[in-house]
């Protein structure tokens, strides 16, 4: 077994059991998976795969979680269901494994996150494997289970409740023991105390003696100290003297919270903290807390009564009185908590009072969403034996009073409407519009601004849905309806009226001009359209278009089918005027017309030729008469000069069609190249190899290269040799060439000297002879005019062709033999047997 994948499945199952224990109060043991809507098991689906969970890894989660094995098969039929809606059944069946055969890196390779534990510190560290499988887990489920309204307030770090100290000290507030009192007299009398009061209340005033001041406010304090000191600084009896109590150091004091707290116990806070403080610090009510309750109990007496949801939804810290020390926060169960769920703003549990109705459920949850079905709402209720449903409507709103447990679902409106008809086609404002009472067809042609001009009048439908949604026509007469002689039709809720267009009824009518025009093609058909203005159309005529012989195909519709003789095509041959000027008796164009304009009798475009090289006067010629030949144009150019190489000279010839693909006299050779250029390739691709690649081959198939004999041609002129001249071709005639190229598969490729005592072999040896890998048979000799010559052989003897000036000699390498494999050897052995057990068998 692989050792990585054990070691995986193996820290898998611990973390499980380790997830288990640690979020043990995020039981899911009570969720409902009828009760989760396909959002939420999509949004679970997509969780699970972010941390690389497949189907059954979420199984075992949802598990670990507390589920129950009832619930855990509903979900698993839930979400194969929900992947074969998406069309992603395949990828379900893909799931990975705990011991699959990928390693997930978030097993082997932690995360980054912040150190929560230490706020001032900025230093990163890496969560140990378990700490992410346990925190990936809690968030995979953590939507299954509605939240309790309220429960992120006291756990969000980023909202603080720390009192203000630097503010003035509040009249209200009652001094306690290790308090500090700074006393200010100004005006007739100048003075100041720092003094702190004792445990006893009481603090002392030079001239004045002790002075209680233990549980008096700020403002009762300064009353007493007044009355106290007025023996002294008499003033003070008058106003000329001012007397000011402030808080020095502010003290601590003990407050303890019990119940239904996060983390009850007892705690040190500031006296100027109040009740919120208290919660922050103890991070609010658990899951079982009341939010609407809070008491605080000073003396064995509930004092005050904190409702958190008047802060939530309002923002007022009603009854958030300042603590005193001592105090105790007492957070009782909750009596009463529903769930709302669906389409509204805030989906939550909230905790109602016995006074709430609906309505202020509600509006604890923003309301309803601009979705929301306000009609009535479904509500779950648990009774003494067994669930059940009701409706509540809209008119009871606000005089149901929610009972503990209650789900109440908001649905969505219905993607439908309820006064929606549809216009389409042929008039000019199609679309959806309202379904006022007693619409009829005509109506709503009128609203949608009427038909359009090319509107089909004979007939027109309206696709109407039967009680069952099954699907009905209604066809009629749009003329007659429009008329008034057919009955209009009543329209109902939901009816899509098609009128169509005469256009959309029939083929795109075209006509199409080629030949000797400016801008052959395809034009839109028009009624009157006349061949002259087509011609117009397409750009006029080319020069050397002849207007006497315009041809005209046009389509057969009723044709004898059974006839071998039958017409295919109608064809008219036309005269126009050369200008194109407007008579009486056009020809009229009908659609799908083809028209087709010659060239003018004996029109000819300049034909040229090129002479380069040894003669007297290079340069390019052109063509005079159809059957000009080469010993004609050389003539013209004045001969050869005295160091001409006739035997060497050369013709190229690309091509009418490469030269000027305009001439219609040119006869397109590139496909036959293009077919021979295959054949080639098929034959490659059947095991047959060769020397040089395709690419190459494919440039030596279409070279432009064609052998004359120059000497023959001005020996003999008009014979057989002298080939007639083409447009673009190109006639070089050399210098006297002194080397011999040798190429291929010889030891040194080089050229040399030409002497007329050497043959073959010998060119061959000064190029140091062949190589290993030479094709002897195949070596060929290329002279210097194109014309090309191989060895042949005689008995048992290679006859070399004869080597002349300019010429290359090119050996080409043997093709690669496969090599014999062990199994060919076995099956050669085979059939040798065989067929030695054959014979055998025979001479017996």
């Amino acid at each position: 077994m692989n050792v990585k994948n054990t070691i995986t499945a193996v820290l898998f199952f611990v973390t499980v059991l380790v997830a288990q224990s640690a979020y043990s109060q995020n039981n899911y043991a009570d969720v409902k998976v009828d009760d989760l809507t396909d959002a939420q098991i999509k949004q679970l689906i997509q969780r699970a795969e972010s941390v690389g969970y497949g189907d059954a890894q979420l199984e075992q989660m949802a598990a670990a979680q507390g589920m129950k094995a009832a619930e855990i098969q509903k979900l698993k039929l839930r979400v194969e269901k929900i992947r074969k809606e998406a069309g992603s059944s395949a990828s379900a069946s893909t799931n990975k494994t705990a011991s699959g055969n990928e390693t997930n890196g978030d097993l082997i390779q932690g995360r980054i996150y912040k150190n929560e534990h230490d706020s001032s510190s900025k230093a990163l560290r890496t969560k140990t494997p378990e700490e992410q499988r346990n925190e990936d887990m809690a968030s995979l489920f953590m939507d299954l289970k509605p939240k309790i309204f309220g429960a992120e307030l006291f756990k969000n770090s980023n909202i603080s409740f720390e009192p203000n100290l630097r503010m003035a000290t509040p009249r209200s507030y009652v001094i306690g023991p290790d308090d500090e009192l700074l006393v200010d007299l100004s005006g007739d009398n100048e003075a100041s105390y720092k003094l702190k009061v004792n445990p006893e209340g009481i603090i002392n005033l030079q001239y004045v003696g002790p002075v209680a001041v233990g549980g008096l406010s700020i403002e009762q304090a300064i009353s007493k100290v007044k009355a106290k000191m007025a023996g002294t600084y008499p003033a003070l009896k008058n106003g000329r003297t001012n007397l000011a109590i402030n808080l020095g150091n502010i003290r601590s004091i003990k407050i303890t919270l019990l119940g239904e707290v996060v983390k009850p116990g007892s705690y040190t806070l500031s006296s100027l903290s109040t009740v919120f403080n208290a919660l922050n610090a103890s991070g609010g009510p658990n899951s079982n807390g009341s939010f609407r309750k809070i008491q605080v109990i000073r003396g064995n007496k509930v004092v005050s009564t904190v409702d958190v949801y008047d802060f939530l939804l309002n923002g007022i810290q009603k009854n958030n009185i300042r603590l005193q020390d001592q105090d105790v926060i007492n957070i009782p169960v909750y009596q009463s908590r529903v769930e709302m769920s669906g389409e509204v703003k805030r989906p939550a549990l909230f905790e109602v009072l016995g006074n709430e109705s609906l309505e202020d459920v509600i509006r604890f949850a923003g309301g309803f969403s601009d979705k929301a079905y306000t009609a009535q709402i479904k509500v779950l209720q648990n009774t003494n034996k067994e669930r059940k449903i009701s409706d509540i409507p809209a008119e009871k709103f606000d005089t149901y009073g929610p009972l503990n447990g209650d789900k109440y679902i908001v649905e969505s409106i219905l993607d439908r409407f309820e006064n929606r008809v549809e216009i389409v086609g042929a008039v000019f404002r199609p679309g959806q519009f309202e379904l006022d009472r007693g619409l009829t067809l005509k109506g709503l042609i009128a609203k949608a601004d009427g038909i359009k001009e090319d509107a089909f009048l004979n007939r027109g439908y309206i696709s109407r849905l039967n009680p069952d949604n099954s699907l009905a026509l209604i066809s009629f007469d749009l003329d007659k309806v429009l008329k008034g002689t057919e009955a209009d039709v009543p329209l109902l809720r939901e009816d899509k009226v098609t009128i169509s267009s005469i256009f959309d009824l029939r083929d795109e009518y075209k006509v199409i001009v080629q030949g000797e025009v400016r801008a052959p093609g395809t034009f839109e058909y028009a009624d009157n359209l006349k061949l002259e203005d087509l011609i117009q159309m397409a750009g006029g005529f080319r020069e050397g278009a002849t207007p006497n012989r315009i041809e005209i195909s046009r389509r057969i519709k009723n044709s004898d089918a059974m006839s071998a003789s039958a017409l295919t095509a109608e064809v008219f041959n036309v005269s126009v005027d050369p200008n194109l000027k407007i008579v009486d008796t056009g020809f009229i164009l009908k659609p799908f017309d083809v028209v087709s304009i010659r060239s003018a009798e004996g029109y000819q475009v300049q034909k040229q030729v090129k002479l380069e090289g040894e003669v007297l006067y290079p340069g390019t010629y052109t063509i005079m008469h159809k059957n000009e030949r080469i010993s004609d144009v050389i003539k013209r150019a004045g001969g050869l000069t005295q160091t001409a190489y006739p035997d060497g000279a050369s013709l190229k010839r690309p091509g009418a069609e490469k030269v000027n693909p305009n001439d219609k006299n040119a006869i397109n050779t590139k496909e036959e190249e293009d077919k021979k250029f295959l054949s080639l390739k098929r034959a490659q691709e059947v095991g047959a190899k060769d020397t040089v690649k395709a690419e190459i081959e494919q440039k030596l198939i279409q070279s432009d290269l064609v052998g004359i004999d120059l000497v023959q041609i001005i020996k003999k002129p008009q014979s057989r040799y002298d080939l007639i001249v083409e447009d673009g071709d190109v006639i070089r005639v050399p210098r006297q060439l002194q080397i011999v190229k040798v190429t291929g598969e010889v030891l040194n490729p080089n050229g040399i000297v030409y002497l007329p005592s050497k043959n073959f072999k010998q060119y061959i040896n000064g190029a140091g002879g062949y190589t290993a890998n030479a094709l002897k048979k195949g070596a060929y000799i290329k002279y210097a005019n194109g014309s090309v010559e191989a060895a042949r052989k005689f008995l048992f003897f290679n006859n070399y062709p004869k080597v002349k000036p300019g010429a290359e000699i090119m050996v080409p390498k043997r093709a690669e033999r496969e090599r014999m494999t062990a199994q060919s050897w076995i099956g050669l052995g085979t059939a040798i047997a065989s067929m030695g057990a054959i014979i055998v068998s025979l001479l017996r």
